[in-house]
């Protein structure tokens, strides 16, 4: 069947399929939407590769071969996996070596309850990998979103030599004087919930709608579906996130980033939805406040899932800057993007 009838017939289902409906059968959300990821993987040409060492595994995928480019290392954020690039990668050229790992306990990489999931120690577990497949022979553009945005900053300040360029897209791990809706509203859940409840938040569906739908500018039913896919499809491992979600915003590591970042030398794009609800985009001045080689760019209509909201303004904004700063063909670099500081992006698709 032509690949186009398929996601048609996909989008139908999905947007035919009502609240209740999903509700009666818990299932089947989670069934389409790994066919969906499936159907996506086949028509961005990717390699699923996995590797192993030490009793330890890691899953990602990768497209293209590395060249005279320098290879691109896409790290995911939080309870999500490495599928949730793919619809970035659908705007990037596919002959750009760009591999996509599932980060330290997500996706199908190795996760250890006893392990720590700090974001030190999650940039050590990224560093392994890097080394084992042999990326590091060159530097190499260097892309984290929201956690992996933390884990990506506190890598480039750790192996300075091994990153050409850096883009953090709404990165975790800065303090602000205020804290975003979405963790004033989980805050509020925390507090709220029966003192006999052991779990970490305690959530109707209802209420779980409202935080996801904080996550993004347009909570239209399709979007927040696609999301709550990419969440529910890692449902089968809470105990993990519940321990790795404590680790990461424990007094050690929730500010790692903005205790870190005047270490980071490395020419650093900041890329953030001007709308972002969970991580306030005011985070953007705080970096190239403190980043020396550092650009900003904010995009409009966009929460904090730029990758699922904005793929393609963010896929062109990677590239652009990929070519202005790693670009070993003899081009000319591109001036507007080697300016120090790029105070903001407001162009619409």
């Amino acid at each position: 069947m032509d690949f186009m009838v398929i996601k048609i017939i996909i989008r139908i289902v999905l947007d035919i399929l009502s609240t209740s409906f999903i509700t009666k059968y818990d299932n089947l959300p989670s069934i389409i939407f790994r066919f969906m990821m499936w159907c996506k993987r086949l028509n961005r040409h990717v390699t699923m590769e996995h590797i192993d060492r030490e009793g330890y595994r890691f899953s990602y995928f990768s497209r293209g071969k590395p060249g005279p480019q320098p290879s691109i290392l896409m790290l995911h954020g939080f309870s999500v996996n490495k599928d949730v690039w793919l619809d970035t990668l659908k705007h990037l050229p596919e002959d750009l070596h760009v591999v996509c790992v599932d980060m330290p306990g997500h996706g199908n990489t190795t996760r250890f309850l006893q392990e720590s999931y700090t974001a030190a120690s999650q940039a050590k577990r990224i560093h392994q990998f890097v080394e084992w497949t042999g990326l590091n022979k060159n530097p190499f553009h260097l892309v984290g979103m929201s956690m992996g945005g933390m884990v990506a900053g506190l890598y480039a300040a750790d192996y300075p030599s091994e990153i050409c360029a850096l883009s953090l897209l709404c990165p975790a791990g800065l303090r602000y004087p205020t804290e975003s809706e979405f963790f004033v509203r989980l805050k509020e859940l925390m507090f709220s919930k029966d003192p006999s409840d052991s779990t970490l938040v305690s959530v109707n569906e209802k209420e779980g709608e409202k935080l996801l739908q904080l996550c993004l500018y347009d909570p239209s039913f399709v979007k927040t579906q696609l999301l709550k896919g990419h969440l529910d499809d890692q449902r089968p491992y809470k105990m993990f996130f519940v321990n790795c979600f404590l680790d990461v915003s424990s007094a050690q590591s929730r500010y790692s980033l903005h205790e870190n970042m005047r270490r980071i030398q490395t020419p650093t794009q900041i890329i953030w939805g001007r709308h972002d609800k969970v991580f306030d985009s005011s985070g953007a001045d705080i970096l190239a406040t403190a980043i020396p080689n550092s650009q900003v760019h904010l995009l409009e209509k966009c929460g904090h899932f730029l990758a699922l909201e904005r793929p393609r303004k963010a896929a062109q904004l990677l590239l652009k800057f990929h070519n202005s700063f790693c670009d070993n063909t003899g081009n000319e670099p591109d001036e507007e993007l080697n300016a120090s500081y790029v105070k903001s992006e407001k162009h619409q698709e």
